[in-house]
């Protein structure tokens, strides 16, 4: 109880460090809304005093508060405006800022936390959740006045008969207890939905993302079927919530309707006792809505608070909370590192049991051109995914420039260095975007040169709206060449010290490969350039080979020493001779 009693005072906190920002606005909406609550105490008098005067028959006193009433209205209009106006830009700048701050607490979230989740679990958060939590503001703006007006309301009752306000009070608790048990229960099924809609959410982002596989793989039956009880489960979940609503909507609908039937009781009784005029009867009938209305609201709030503290636990989760671990890095900075770089007695184990890389230990000099060769699963991407800090090793050290990366900035280790991914992400944008993603104020000068480089500059200028051109979600546009040449593109107008090729050219045809070897060659001797490669043919020309087994480095050499002094790479550049001679 205590836990649960802290993170939502946690809740508040953090949604309150967000408010406090827009204090003008907040400040402003809080002024509308007082001058709105006193005008919600007054309306409600006035409105019963207009209705006593009417069956008096004092036409004159009716005409006067009538033209009071008027104004009184009128007044109220025109702060509601202006409470919905602040409120909605309060709501609004408060939804952008925790969108931005969430969204920019998942990219610092530790790459082997989000291997372990879908998709689904931090859109959901993102766009729903955010949502609720702003929207809070909007529904209490709707609410407060009109709570406010319906104390006025019971007010007026409490002036024309004690009796009947005593009895509104009894008939409030008593819808109240059944509200609140609802409210409990709904909750506790919401955060079940949630939890259903966070899977489905990410197994539909994984059908757009990969209907073509799924169509190619002959798996859409299969897919579909998966998809089918997801589908199924959530509307199941959500059916289960209206049941529940519907259920107790019945029972607090017939309990109203109940007090109803008593308030006319005692009212029959009160009026054949002379204890109560018909008049004040009539105006205690006609606000009886009002009155339980104010129970309903009182119960919405509660209702939003519930919704706002499931939303902001899940939102808060990801920007403060230790729930889902985030990267960290040094405080030393290098604006422009030399490159060179050093793995010792680097140990490193994806599951914390199987190790990747066994007590691996090499140096690599800046400008150097090294190559990683050896079987799928070896270790070599994990040695690119390391140098990047997408992980953390478990034991040695990586030095850059001599200097451990634990020690520098995020800027310093990923700004200084480019990976070309085998399958990279391109995104849903145009190619010049793509391009300037990763440089502001890049010139079309410096864009042209990249591509020209990337061998990719002569298929641009072939398509009709050339670097204007839109290439869909993960370059669906493009061949797989082509995304492999744009992302060449884009590291090369990084103009980082150390670029990382890894399998960058495994999708590429023999004579756009040769296009981008000579790429390659252009840029050795200036850059600090790494290759992972199957094909032998790519890494002929590099400083050292080194060949990975086992997470271990077991040769390093030239090509022409490893071809003289280690079999099996013999074997396996003999190997790719005879298949290109076939």
């Amino acid at each position: 109880m205590k836990k649960k009693k802290k993170e939502k005072n946690n809740n508040l906190k953090n949604a309150f460090k967000y408010a406090i920002r827009y204090k003008k606005y907040f400040i402003l909406y809080f002024i509308s809304n007082i001058l709105l609550a006193i005008i919600g105490a007054i309306g409600p008098l006035l409105s019963a005093r207009e209705l006593l005067v009417l069956t008096d028959g004092y036409l004159k006193q009716l005409f006067y508060i009538s033209i009071i009433i008027l104004c009184v209205e009128l007044t109220r209009n025109l702060c509601n405006c202006l409470a919905r106006k602040y409120s909605q830009i309060f709501a609004r700048e408060v939804l952008k800022d925790i969108q931005i701050d969430m969204a920019n607490e998942v990219l610092k979230i530790e790459t082997a936390d989000l291997d372990k989740k879908s998709s689904g679990v931090f859109i959901d958060r993102l766009v729903k959740d955010t949502s609720r939590i702003s929207d809070i503001f909007l529904q209490l703006n709707m609410s407060v006045t009109d709570v406010i007006t319906n104390i006025g309301i019971l007010l007026a009752i409490f002036i024309i008969n004690k009796f009947i306000f005593v009895y509104y009070v009894i008939a409030i608790i008593l819808i109240f207890f059944l509200e609140k048990m609802r409210i409990k229960k709904y909750n506790l099924m919401d955060k079940e939905y949630r939890h259903h809609a966070e899977k489905t959410t990410g197994l539909a982002s994984e059908l757009v993302r990969g209907v073509r596989d799924i169509k190619v793989l002959n798996a859409s039956e299969s897919f579909m079927k998966t998809t089918k009880e997801k589908i199924t489960d959530l509307n199941q979940e959500r059916y289960k919530m209206s049941e529940m609503m519907r259920k107790y909507s019945l029972l607090t609908n017939s309990t109203r309707d109940t007090l109803d039937f008593i308030l006319i009781l005692i009212a029959i009784y009160m009026i054949s006792h002379g204890q109560i005029t018909i008049a004040s009867v009539v105006i205690i009938y006609m606000y009886r809505g009002r009155v339980f209305n104010l129970l309903t609201l009182a119960s919405q709030m509660m209702e939003w608070y519930k919704d706002f503290n499931l939303s902001a636990t899940r939102v808060f989760e990801v920007i403060d909370s230790n729930t889902f671990r985030k990267e960290k890095f040094g405080k030393k900075h290098i604006d422009n590192i030399k490159g060179d770089f050093e793995f010792k007695n680097v140990s490193f184990s994806y599951d914390k049991k199987q190790k990747v890389l066994d007590n691996i230990s090499f140096k690599i000099k800046h400008n150097e051109t090294v190559s990683f060769v050896g079987k799928s699963g070896a270790g070599k991407t994990t040695i690119f995914n390391l140098l990047a800090k997408m992980y953390d090793i478990d034991d040695g050290e990586i030095l850059i420039d001599g200097i451990n990366i634990k020690e520098l900035d995020c800027d310093s280790i990923r700004g200084n260095l480019s990976i070309i991914t085998q399958n990279p992400y391109i995104f849903n944008m145009s190619i010049k975007d793509n391009l300037m993603i990763v440089k502001e104020g890049l010139t079309e000068e410096e864009m042209i040169e990249a591509c020209k480089t990337a061998m990719l500059d002569d298929f641009i200028q072939s398509l009709p709206d050339k670097y204007d051109t839109l290439v869909g979600e993960g370059g669906l546009s493009l061949s797989g060449g082509q995304r492999q040449r744009l992302a060449i593109a884009r590291a090369l107008v990084q103009k980082t010290k150390i670029i990382l090729f890894d399998e960058a050219t495994s999708a590429l045809d023999n004579e756009t490969q040769k296009g981008i070897q000579d790429a390659i060659n252009n840029m050795k001797d200036d850059y600090t350039i790494l290759i992972i490669a199957h094909r032998l043919s790519t890494v002929i020309n590099s400083d050292k080979i080194m060949m990975v087994d086992n997470g271990k480095i077991v040769a390093t050499g030239t090509h022409e020493e490893l071809l003289k002094n280690n079999k099996e790479y013999k074997n396996l550049y003999d190997m790719e001779l005879k298949k290109n001679q076939n």
